[in-house]
Protein backbone atom coordinates (compact mmCIF):
# COMPACT_ATOMS: atom_id res chain seq x y z
CA UNK A 1 0.00 0.00 0.00
CA UNK A 2 1.07 3.59 -0.50
CA UNK A 3 -0.19 7.10 0.00
CA UNK A 4 -1.01 9.35 -2.93
CA UNK A 5 0.62 12.70 -2.16
CA UNK A 6 -1.66 14.57 -4.52
CA UNK A 7 -5.00 13.14 -3.40
CA UNK A 8 -4.08 12.05 0.15
CA UNK A 9 -5.57 8.61 -0.25
CA UNK A 10 -4.20 5.14 0.16
CA UNK A 11 -4.00 2.82 -2.81
CA UNK A 12 -2.62 -0.65 -3.41
CA UNK A 13 0.77 -0.43 -5.13
CA UNK A 14 0.36 -3.96 -6.44
CA UNK A 15 -2.43 -2.69 -8.68
CA UNK A 16 -0.02 -0.51 -10.64
CA UNK A 17 1.83 -1.89 -13.63
CA UNK A 18 5.59 -1.47 -13.95
CA UNK A 19 5.06 0.98 -16.78
CA UNK A 20 2.97 3.36 -14.65
CA UNK A 21 5.08 3.36 -11.49
CA UNK A 22 7.19 6.48 -10.91
CA UNK A 23 10.87 5.79 -11.37
CA UNK A 24 11.83 6.72 -7.82
CA UNK A 25 8.84 6.49 -5.47
CA UNK A 26 5.39 4.88 -5.29
CA UNK A 27 3.89 8.15 -4.19
CA UNK A 28 0.91 8.75 -6.44
CA UNK A 29 -2.36 7.04 -7.28
CA UNK A 30 -3.24 5.63 -10.70
CA UNK A 31 -5.12 8.70 -11.94
CA UNK A 32 -2.11 10.93 -11.17
CA UNK A 33 0.29 8.57 -12.86
CA UNK A 34 -1.81 8.38 -15.99
CA UNK A 35 -1.92 12.16 -16.29
CA UNK A 36 1.77 12.49 -15.27
CA UNK A 37 0.93 15.89 -13.78
CA UNK A 38 2.25 15.02 -10.31
CA UNK A 39 5.22 12.83 -11.22
CA UNK A 40 7.76 15.64 -10.94
CA UNK A 41 7.47 17.85 -7.86
CA UNK A 42 9.68 20.70 -6.67
CA UNK A 43 11.67 20.22 -3.48
CA UNK A 44 9.84 21.45 -0.41
CA UNK A 45 11.56 23.43 2.31
CA UNK A 46 11.60 22.11 5.86
CA UNK A 47 13.28 23.37 9.03
CA UNK A 48 15.98 21.45 10.89
CA UNK A 49 13.63 20.80 13.82
CA UNK A 50 10.90 19.65 11.42
CA UNK A 51 13.26 17.22 9.72
CA UNK A 52 14.45 15.89 13.10
CA UNK A 53 10.84 15.36 14.18
CA UNK A 54 10.10 13.42 10.99
CA UNK A 55 13.23 11.26 11.40
CA UNK A 56 12.21 10.46 14.98
CA UNK A 57 8.71 9.48 13.84
CA UNK A 58 10.13 7.39 10.99
CA UNK A 59 12.53 5.59 13.33
CA UNK A 60 9.66 4.76 15.71
CA UNK A 61 7.48 3.41 12.91
CA UNK A 62 10.27 1.29 11.41
CA UNK A 63 11.83 -0.07 14.59
CA UNK A 64 8.84 -0.30 16.96
CA UNK A 65 5.53 -0.23 15.10
CA UNK A 66 6.61 -2.68 12.38
CA UNK A 67 7.55 -5.26 15.03
CA UNK A 68 4.26 -4.67 16.86
CA UNK A 69 2.29 -5.11 13.63
CA UNK A 70 4.18 -8.30 12.75
CA UNK A 71 3.28 -9.75 16.16
CA UNK A 72 -0.35 -8.68 15.77
CA UNK A 73 -0.57 -10.38 12.37
CA UNK A 74 1.06 -13.51 13.75
CA UNK A 75 -1.51 -13.69 16.57
CA UNK A 76 -4.38 -13.07 14.14
CA UNK A 77 -3.16 -15.83 11.79
CA UNK A 78 -3.06 -18.26 14.67
CA UNK A 79 -6.83 -17.92 15.08
CA UNK A 80 -7.52 -20.06 12.03
CA UNK A 81 -9.35 -19.52 8.73
CA UNK A 82 -8.10 -16.19 7.32
CA UNK A 83 -11.06 -15.84 4.94
CA UNK A 84 -13.38 -15.22 7.91
CA UNK A 85 -10.89 -13.66 10.28
CA UNK A 86 -11.91 -10.05 10.97
CA UNK A 87 -8.96 -9.43 13.28
CA UNK A 88 -6.53 -10.50 10.55
CA UNK A 89 -8.20 -8.18 8.02
CA UNK A 90 -8.07 -5.30 10.49
CA UNK A 91 -4.39 -5.96 11.22
CA UNK A 92 -3.60 -6.05 7.48
CA UNK A 93 -5.37 -2.70 7.01
CA UNK A 94 -3.45 -1.19 9.93
CA UNK A 95 -0.22 -2.49 8.43
CA UNK A 96 -1.06 -0.92 5.05
CA UNK A 97 -1.75 2.46 6.67
CA UNK A 98 1.48 2.26 8.68
CA UNK A 99 3.54 1.41 5.58
CA UNK A 100 1.89 4.32 3.77
CA UNK A 101 2.93 6.63 6.62
CA UNK A 102 6.51 5.33 6.40
CA UNK A 103 6.59 5.95 2.63
CA UNK A 104 5.10 9.42 3.06
CA UNK A 105 7.68 10.46 5.68
CA UNK A 106 10.58 8.94 3.74
CA UNK A 107 9.42 10.70 0.57
CA UNK A 108 9.20 14.03 2.41
CA UNK A 109 12.71 13.64 3.85
CA UNK A 110 14.17 12.54 0.50
CA UNK A 111 12.56 15.42 -1.38
CA UNK A 112 12.94 18.31 1.06
CA UNK A 113 15.49 21.06 1.35
CA UNK A 114 16.47 21.62 4.99
CA UNK A 115 16.56 25.31 5.91
CA UNK A 116 19.32 26.23 8.35
CA UNK A 117 18.25 28.56 11.16
CA UNK A 118 21.14 30.90 10.31
CA UNK A 119 19.77 31.39 6.79
CA UNK A 120 16.41 32.76 8.01
CA UNK A 121 16.09 36.33 6.75
CA UNK A 122 14.71 39.26 8.75
CA UNK A 123 14.28 41.29 5.57
CA UNK A 124 11.89 38.96 3.76
CA UNK A 125 9.33 36.40 4.98
CA UNK A 126 10.41 32.80 4.48
CA UNK A 127 10.26 29.43 6.20
CA UNK A 128 11.13 29.89 9.88
CA UNK A 129 10.26 33.60 9.94
CA UNK A 130 8.27 34.97 12.86
CA UNK A 131 5.99 37.75 11.65
CA UNK A 132 3.59 40.30 13.08
CA UNK A 133 0.61 40.77 10.78
CA UNK A 134 -2.35 43.11 10.94
CA UNK A 135 -5.80 41.98 9.80
CA UNK A 136 -7.33 45.06 8.15
CA UNK A 137 -10.90 43.87 8.64
CA UNK A 138 -10.66 43.27 12.39
CA UNK A 139 -7.70 45.48 13.25
CA UNK A 140 -6.23 42.52 15.15
CA UNK A 141 -2.46 42.08 15.23
CA UNK A 142 -1.10 38.55 15.47
CA UNK A 143 2.37 37.06 15.84
CA UNK A 144 2.82 33.96 13.70
CA UNK A 145 5.69 31.70 12.75
CA UNK A 146 5.91 30.27 9.22
CA UNK A 147 6.76 26.56 9.42
CA UNK A 148 6.52 23.46 7.24
CA UNK A 149 3.19 21.62 7.15
CA UNK A 150 4.32 18.84 9.51
CA UNK A 151 5.20 21.40 12.21
CA UNK A 152 2.05 23.54 11.94
CA UNK A 153 0.17 24.12 15.21
CA UNK A 154 -2.23 27.04 15.14
CA UNK A 155 -2.64 27.07 18.94
CA UNK A 156 1.10 27.73 19.21
CA UNK A 157 0.97 30.37 16.49
CA UNK A 158 2.77 28.13 13.98
CA UNK A 159 1.20 28.21 10.53
CA UNK A 160 2.13 26.18 7.47
CA UNK A 161 3.88 27.81 4.53
CA UNK A 162 1.13 26.12 2.48
CA UNK A 163 -1.73 27.76 4.44
CA UNK A 164 -3.47 30.81 2.91
CA UNK A 165 -1.77 33.29 5.27
CA UNK A 166 1.57 31.48 5.12
CA UNK A 167 1.55 31.33 1.35
CA UNK A 168 0.41 34.94 1.04
CA UNK A 169 3.11 36.21 3.42
CA UNK A 170 6.04 34.45 1.73
CA UNK A 171 8.59 36.77 0.08
CA UNK A 172 6.87 39.84 1.55
CA UNK A 173 8.75 42.59 3.39
CA UNK A 174 7.82 44.90 6.25
CA UNK A 175 5.10 47.28 5.04
CA UNK A 176 3.90 44.93 2.30
CA UNK A 177 0.29 43.77 2.27
CA UNK A 178 -1.37 40.71 0.80
CA UNK A 179 -4.86 39.33 0.24
CA UNK A 180 -6.20 35.86 0.99
CA UNK A 181 -9.48 34.17 0.12
CA UNK A 182 -11.60 33.21 3.14
CA UNK A 183 -15.17 31.86 3.56
CA UNK A 184 -16.22 35.36 4.64
CA UNK A 185 -14.59 36.92 1.56
CA UNK A 186 -11.19 38.45 0.86
CA UNK A 187 -9.04 39.40 3.84
CA UNK A 188 -6.19 41.90 3.69
CA UNK A 189 -3.10 41.64 5.90
CA UNK A 190 -0.05 43.85 6.37
CA UNK A 191 3.43 42.71 7.46
CA UNK A 192 4.40 44.83 10.47
CA UNK A 193 7.52 43.01 11.61
CA UNK A 194 9.81 40.12 10.59
CA UNK A 195 12.12 38.32 13.02
CA UNK A 196 13.75 34.91 13.55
Amino acid sequence: AALCKAHRRIYCSAALSRETKPRRHLAFCTCCLESKEHEIMAKKQISKSGAAKLREELDFLVTVRRAEMAQKLKEARAQGDLSENAEYDEAKNEQAIMEAQIMEIQYTLDNSEIVDDDSISIDEVGLGSTIKVKNFRTGKIETLQIVSSNEANFKEGKISDESPIGKGALKKKVGDSFMIEAPAGELKFEILEISK
